[in-house]
């Protein structure tokens, strides 16, 4: 250990000291293999070499902690957001009101695990998916990595879709594959070149998304076409879809929790980690509450008006956002719809920069491949969707979204099982381990814990082409979504007793 750790003797921060199984910067471009090649040759132009492999702690030298925050403000201060909270009023059903609490209370909630995560990265110096090991296996984290990949290509698809739309929509010459290139491309040379251009660029690209949604909140507030008095319904059926638009709003607040460590782990050992939560919970609860809340009051006009009614369901968010802006401020208008499209570059960043990540999980043949190089593939995967589904299949691939959403509730009910009941705490982890699979849990108990999980989500989910037995009595005709919560409780609580029995066996 280093002779810091003799100055930190009782906390936890002292396991992020150990120096056993790092990698140093200089590792990277040793010898004369093709790898260390390339990291030579991308290094001359200050791309980020370093992967999955654990951080020093004499190399975890990244103290602004403002980054923390913002990183997560610009991810969330985006058009994708507004279209959460739009979602209430001609999809649910709700008022104004019960929406507005319901924005408030679940991304409360929905962000405390990507809070609570993002303070393991300073620690241990190791990437979120790599973290997981010490939860799930060595072998049975490759199935959770998968998950993610799904996760982080397919809500880049989506997410560029509805870019590209709303480019569209502004000006016609512009085919949908040609804004999906423009925003493909601008989020990969961002994500090439690794953490510290991605922080760069998410610290300051909030701040033309947010004046943007100002002009559209003045606009609005403005047009007299605020509707704050839609009543609030009652019974089974208000329940129902009080219930079913949380987990929309959960799912998406909670999304970035398989992503987190991914951003503090340049942070240095030492950092306090209320810092990086009570950072990072700011960065997350204002965009999210303020881009959804905005987005659910937009939408009550579509209850008198009918040209925003039918702007909406002809054109999606971009139609209901032109609505607002193109009659009374034109050509200016215009535009700010097209920067809130390329907002969606500030969106995808954390989704192909830790899909990088994620694939080098999956064996040590994918992690022998650089990372910028997974960036280059996973960029070209998300656009051969994206381009079909422009036309095609936009919907369908949102509603697969939605539902393998519901993995998330499983990782969290197995990982924070695992670590304040079996690990106690931060001490109770080996952090140098993370290569080893005989120091690791088996993992056993993990997937059977998450099949369990899925059991729960299938009996509780509420979607429009299927709704568990669980879910149809939490509401009236349509049910109310319970499968967060199922997915959650189900895989915690049979996690719980099984890894039990697996830790007196394994010891381990």
């Amino acid at each position: 250990m280093r002779k810091e750790t003799a100055d930190i003797e009782g906390s936890d921060h002292g396991v992020g000291y150990t120096e056993e199984n790092v990698v140093h910067k200089s590792d990277f471009t040793a010898g004369s293999s093709l790898y260390a090649k390339l990291q030579r040759f991308a290094g001359r132009f200050g791309v980020e070499q370093r992967g999955i492999e654990r951080v020093p702690a004499d190399e975890r030298t990244d103290t602004g902690m403002a980054k923390t925050g913002t990183m997560w403000l610009s991810a969330n201060m985006v058009v994708s957001t507004f279209a959460i909270g739009a979602l209430a009023i001609p999809i649910f059903g709700l008022g104004f009101v019960d929406t507005a609490l319901a924005i408030i209370f679940v991304n409360t909630f929905g962000i405390l695990p990507v809070c609570f995560f993002s303070t393991f990265g300073p620690v241990f110096g190791l990437r979120q998916m790599v973290l997981s090991r010490f939860w799930f296996g060595y072998t049975g984290v490759k199935i959770i990595a998968i998950f993610n990949i799904l996760a982080c290509i397919g809500w880049s698809s989506v997410n560029v879709i509805v870019g590209a739309q709303l480019i569209h929509a502004v000006n016609s010459d512009v085919p949908g594959w040609a804004g999906i290139i423009i925003i493909a491309i601008s989020t990969l040379l961002i994500c090439t070149f690794g953490y510290k251009i991605v922080h760069t660029y998410e610290r300051w690209s909030w701040i033309p998304s947010f004046i943007i949604f100002l002009v559209v909140l003045g606009e609005f507030a403005h047009s007299g076409q605020f509707n704050s008095m839609l009543p609030m319904a009652s019974g089974p059926a208000e329940g129902g879809a009080v219930l079913s638009f949380a987990a929309s709003i959960y799912g998406f607040a909670t999304g970035w929790t398989s992503y987190a460590a991914d951003y503090t782990v340049y942070q240095p050992v030492d950092t306090p980690k209320r810092r990086i939560f009570l950072f990072t919970f700011l960065g997350l609860w204002f965009p999210l509450v303020f881009t959804e809340l905005l987005g659910a009051a937009v939408m009550t006009a579509t209850v008198a008006n009918p040209d925003y009614l039918d702007a909406y369901f002809d054109s999606g968010i971009g139609g209901l956002l032109a609505a607002v802006l193109i009659p009374p401020l034109g050509r200016f208008g215009e535009f700010c719809i097209v920067m809130l499209a390329l907002s969606i570059i500030a969106n995808n960043c954390p989704n192909i920069y830790s899909v990088s990540l994620t694939l080098q999980v999956l064996s040590t043949k994918t992690q022998a491949v650089p990372r910028f190089v997974w960036v280059f593939l996973g960029t070209g995967a998300y656009i051969a969707i994206s381009i079909p589904g422009y036309d095609h299949f936009e919907s369908w691939l949102e509603n697969f979204m939605l539902v393998i959403g519901y993995w998330l509730a499983i990782y969290e009910g197995i990982a924070l099982s695992e670590h304040f009941i079996f690990k106690r705490g931060f001490q109770g982890y080996n952090p140098e381990d993370y290569t080893n699979p005989r120091a690791l849990p088996p993992g056993f108990s993990a997937i059977l814990a998450f099949c369990f999980g899925i059991m729960g989500a299938i009996l509780g989910m509420a979607q429009v082409w299927f709704t568990g037995p669980i879910g149809k009595l939490c509401g009236a005709d349509f049910g109310g979504d319970v499968g967060f919560e199922l997915a959650f409780a189900f895989s915690a609580i049979s996690y719980i007793g099984m890894r039990a029995v697996e830790k007196s066996i394994f010891k381990r």
